[in-house]
Order: C-alpha cells, then sequence, then structure tokens
C-alpha cells in the first residue's frame, strides 16, 4: 500500500532522529494537512499539566482548525514553568516559519520523563529535516517515532461509504504505562477526509473516545501530557448526508478508536494478557464503570490473571468497594466464559482443573452481572508483572 493510499487524503506525515533520547531512531514527528483541518481535542484531567497541553488548548481557543501537530518523544515538558511554555511556543514558531503557516495553527505533543525541559538546540537542528521529509514517512514511521516504552508501533486504519463518497480513517497511538481512563492516558492522533463542522465533529469524536480510549486501563495513572487530536480535513468532499451516514462515520472512528485501544493494552508495559471486563446489570451506566474499574485497576485481579489464578474471591472483593449498589446475592461472575460465583458463593467446579488450560489464553473475559439494573460497561485491562516493576523502579534512569 502507498503511503497515498494509506492516509486520509489531504495529510502527510514526517518523522527525523533528533537525538532527544533515543540515539538510534527518530524522535520527532510531523502530522500536516493540506487545507486547515476541523480538530476535536481532548486532554487530560491531571490538574498538573504539561506545557504542550496548555498551548494547545490555548491555540484552539483563537482557531477551530489547524494545519499541523509536531509530536516529540523524549521529554515531557511538564512542570518547566515559564521556561517550558516558552519553549514549547518557540518550537510552533520554528515549524510555522518553514511550512508558512500560523504558529497557532499547529498544536504541540509532547512524551517522555515529566520534568525535562525540551532540548531547544536540537529542535532548531532537527525542525528542518523534519519538513525536507515531509509525506516521506509512513504510518507505522510516525507511529515509531513517538513511543517511549512502547514495544511496537499503533497504527488502525478503516474507510466507509457515504452517500457523497469513500472517507477514510486513520490513528496512531503512543502508550503503555501511566495509563488510567481519565479523558485518554495516552497520546492518540486521528485523521479523516471527511469532510465535517466543528460542533458535529466534537460530538462524534467526544463519544467514541469515551467508549474506546477512555474505557481501558494498565496501571491506575493518569499522566501529565495525555491527548487526543482529531482532525478532519475534508479533502474527500464527502460530508454527512443523513442520519445513515452519520452512523456509519460513528462505527468507523469507533472502530479505529477501540482497535488502538487495544493495541496500548496489549502492549502495557510487563502485560501478558489483556482483559475485557464486561459489566452488565448494574443500576445505570455510571455504576457500571465504577465496578469494571475497580476490577481493572486491582493489582490482586491483575497479579491472579498474570498467575492464571482463578481467584474469584479478588474480584468480588473489588466489586465490593467498587460503590456501585447491588445486592451480593444477586452478583454472578463468569471467568473466561464459565460462570465462577452465583448467589453469594463460588459455584461447584473443579476450578484449578478447568481454569487451567482457559487462563492460558493472552485474551480473558471476565464477566459480571450485578442483577441490579440496565447499566452496562466494558473496560479493557492489562494484567500486573515483574516487568512492570522493574520498567518504571529505573524508567528515569
Amino acid at each position: 500500500m502507498s503511503l497515498q493510499e494509506e492516509l486520509p487524503r489531504g495529510f502527510s506525515l514526517a518523522t527525523a532522529r533528533a537525538g532527544f533520547k533515543y540515539q538510534d531512531r527518530d524522535d520527532l514527528a510531523l502530522i500536516m494537512s493540506t487545507r486547515p483541518a476541523v480538530c476535536a481535542a481532548l486532554f487530560t484531567t491531571n490538574r498538573f499539566q504539561a506545557a504542550p497541553v496548555v498551548v494547545a488548548r490555548e491555540n484552539l481557543e483563537s482557531v477551530h482548525r489547524v494545519k499541523g501537530v509536531l509530536i516529540n518523544a523524549g521529554q515531557a515538558n511538564a512542570c518547566t514553568g515559564d521556561k517550558g511554555m516558552d519553549n514549547c511556543r518557540r518550537t510552533l514558531e520554528i515549524l510555522a516559519g518553514l511550512v508558512g503557516t500560523d504558529p497557532q495553527e499547529i498544536l504541540p505533543a509532547s512524551t517522555g520523563v515529566i520534568g525535562d525541559h525540551l532540548k531547544m538546540d536540537l529542535f532548531e537542528k532537527s525542525i528542518p529535516v523534519l519538513v525536507q521529509n515531509l509525506g516521506l514517512a509512513s504510518g507505522l514511521d510516525a507511529a515509531g517515532a513517538i513511543m517511549t516504552t512502547d514495544t511496537f508501533p499503533k497504527t488502525s486504519r478503516t474507510e466507509v461509504r457515504l452517500d457523497q463518497g469513500i472517507v477514510r480513517f486513520w490513528g496512531m497511538t503512543k502508550g503503555a504505562g501511566m495509563i488510567c481512563p481519565n479523558m485518554a492516558t495516552m497520546l492518540g492522533f486521528i485523521l479523516t477526509d471527511l469532510d465535517i463542522d466543528p460542533e458535529s465533529w466534537s460530538e462524534i469524536v467526544s463519544g467514541v473516545v469515551d467508549r474506546t480510549f477512555n474505557a481501558l486501563t494498565i496501571d491506575g495513572d493518569t499522566s501529565t501530557n495525555d491527548c487526543v487530536f482529531a482532525l478532519a480535513g475534508g479533502e474527500s468532499n464527502a460530508a454527512i448526508s443523513g442520519p445513515g451516514d452519520r452512523d456509519l462515520v460513528i462505527r468507523a472512528l469507533e472502530r479505529v478508536c477501540q482497535d488502538l485501544a487495544y493495541q496500548i493494552v496489549r502492549d502495557a508495559e510487563g502485560g501478558t494478557k489483556v482483559l475485557n471486563i464486561e459489566v452488565r446489570g448494574a443500576k445505570d451506566n455510571v455504576q457500571a464503570r465504577m465496578a469494571a474499574e475497580a476490577v481493572g485497576n486491582s493489582p490482586l485481579v491483575k497479579t491472579a490473571m498474570y498467575g492464571r489464578d482463578p481467584n474469584w474471591g479478588r474480584i468480588v472483593a473489588a466489586l465490593g468497594r467498587s460503590r456501585a449498589e447491588f445486592d451480593p446475592g444477586d452478583v454472578r461472575v463468569s471467568l473466561a466464559g464459565v460462570e465462577i460465583f452465583a448467589r453469594g458463593r463460588p459455584t461447584d467446579i473443579d476450578r484449578d482443573r478447568v481454569f487451567e488450560p482457559l487462563l492460558k489464553s493472552p485474551d480473558i473475559k471476565i464477566s459480571i452481572d450485578l442483577g441490579a439494573g440496565e447499566g452496562c460497561f466494558n473496560l479493557l485491562a492489562s494484567d500486573l508483572t515483574e516487568k512492570y516493576v522493574q520498567i518504571n523502579a529505573h524508567y528515569r534512569t
């Protein structure tokens, strides 16, 4: 597949090897749109917001359409004071001068160690190279350039036929640790050539992000730099012309975002399993989410799944402290498709024999029915291993 066929029409990518932290790989990426693109953006809810988050917010308050996104790995530029803000704005000024646009039409994103300042000498040398390379990078190249502890680049694409023509969707993310659903706990970039107005696009993106990127957890930590930028460039000249088209757009965007969310959990730092936690029968969807997150963020549940231990007690204990309202006697729990708990007690099966082969799978479903209503929620979570501790004990050093 050519670069033109891979991406939505009107977008091009570039990467460069700046040497911010990694000496043997690209660590700077650029997304550019031929025409100003409608941008829907979501940001971390962490109160310590990194300079690129603050600057991106400011830019989007001034403009509703953007021409590009500049992304670096290796320095988070978080908790870096006025100098960090000035440096962030300066990188956009350098790039804007070279591509002939306003700095406010470019959004910054950074990932790396909190507290590290941008290495401005390397930015000044590398941004011209980045501009020279525009259009030469593939999606995998760009996704690889924004990785930190990720072990593989994460991209996804799909297309859909609307009444007015074919529309493409493409996305990339980075994230393997410091991941917990609270907006979108990673960096995510979604591109489409759909022609759509800002209000409709923001509404669609917000709903999809809540059901995908906001429905995953690795370690319960929300970062200072998290953001999702969804750019709709309109180059297909195909717009939503009815409710049928709108549903097709939502489903296509959700396919891309759900695929990327799954890849993030599959690449969890030290992770060996993806846990699909399905809660139904809650009083409402909010309480279903509370129950799912209590289970998905429980270190005891996560370590049990890593150890292939069908420890139903850890699951129901997490449910019991979730603050969701239910009668314990109505709760039913199934693990890997086999009911393991019902009516307030474990089911009468030989758990070790039954689950020994089932828990070897890299994908494990935990199904929970609270028996209290119609609320439901699905959460993707990872297991927890010794390697996670090793990675994060030595991350900065």
